[in-house]
């Protein structure tokens, strides 16, 4: 018996150690200023759903088993319109999917734009997905992991968020004195925002990142589809046509862009199922191609 109890609270040492929380910085977080605002915990129907006015950043690691292994990982950027994050079912439920198959997962609760607690909202997401990016490499080792196979995936806003950070990496928006690459490995686009421009964009998403007046250099800085070039990794989209969220046309647009610098990259689309799709969908279900994809792409094989 006391064997028995043993192996269980080992078990739950090994458990509890691959869903370790990681804050993103030891110390003072950059951008950052003194603030009142205190962190929401969201529930729906008595059961925990997601954050809102985030200002502490933190990853959560979801570690396969070892056996299970492939080396490759993924960070996880959950969606809300920059005015929340659905941090269960945009980011739990997509981590433990993902283990289920051997790739590690790390759910990434970034700052959400405000301008309480920052000095240029605009940046705030992308500084976190970049430390974020910066953290998992420099802890590849550690993890068992390939640091040339760490990529990042975003659910709609969080869509936008993974796909800036996609496309903007060449520029450190954090302190990166060791010279850490911060380009994703690959990205992962679910029903993406893309654009900020008037005819593409998801207004909510724009005005809580840029503010209600945001200027054209701001809009084209962040509109990710004219920031492709030979460099952005490989890409996996998927959407819906009948999307009156975030017009299918988001990500339309960057596809065609990366065929046009030839990267690699596959797009699913499908007539129905609107806005959050995939929450309807078995998870198995809607990622499987997305597996095959990362199969055969040679992300989780060599």
């Amino acid at each position: 018996m006391k064997k028995l109890v043993l192996l269980f609270l080992i078990m739950i040492s090994i458990h509890s150690e691959a869903q370790q929380t990681i804050d993103l910085y030891s110390s003072t977080i950059p951008n950052s200023k003194p603030s009142e605002t205190k962190e929401i915990e969201l529930k729906k129907d008595g059961q925990f759903f997601g954050y809102k006015s985030v200002s502490r950043p933190n990853i959560k690691v979801y570690l396969p088993e070892e056996e299970l292994s492939t080396g490759a990982a993924v960070i996880i950027c959950p969606g809300g319109g920059y005015g929340m994050e659905s941090y269960k079912l945009e980011g739990i439920r997509i981590a433990e999917a993902f283990n289920s198959r051997g790739i590690a997962a790390f759910v990434l609760k970034y700052r959400l734009p405000n301008d309480s607690i920052m000095i240029d909202k605009s940046i705030g997401p992308l500084q976190d997905a970049q430390q974020a990016i910066k953290i998992v490499r420099q802890r590849a080792a550690e993890w068992h992991l390939d640091p040339d196979k760490i990529g990042i995936m975003g659910f709609s806003a969080g869509g936008h968020l993974a796909s800036t950070a996609g496309t903007h990496f060449n520029k450190s928006y954090i302190p990166n004195s060791e010279g850490i690459s911060l380009r994703p490995g690959f990205m992962i686009l679910i029903y993406p925002v893309i654009s900020m421009k008037d005819e593409l964009t998801h207004n909510g998403s724009r005005e809580n990142l840029l503010g209600k007046s945001a200027s054209e250099e701001q809009i084209l800085s962040f509109s990710n589809e004219l920031h492709i070039d030979s460099e952005t990794p490989p890409t996996w989209l998927t959407h819906t046509g009948d999307d009156t969220v975030v017009p299918v046309e988001n990500s339309i647009r960057f596809y065609q862009e990366l065929i046009k610098n030839k990267i690699p990259s596959e797009m699913h689309l499908y007539p129905k199922g609107n806005h959050g799709f995939v929450l309807s969908i078995p998870t198995d279900e809607w990622m499987q191609p997305l597996f095959s994809w990362m199969d055969k792409s040679g992300i989780v094989n060599p």
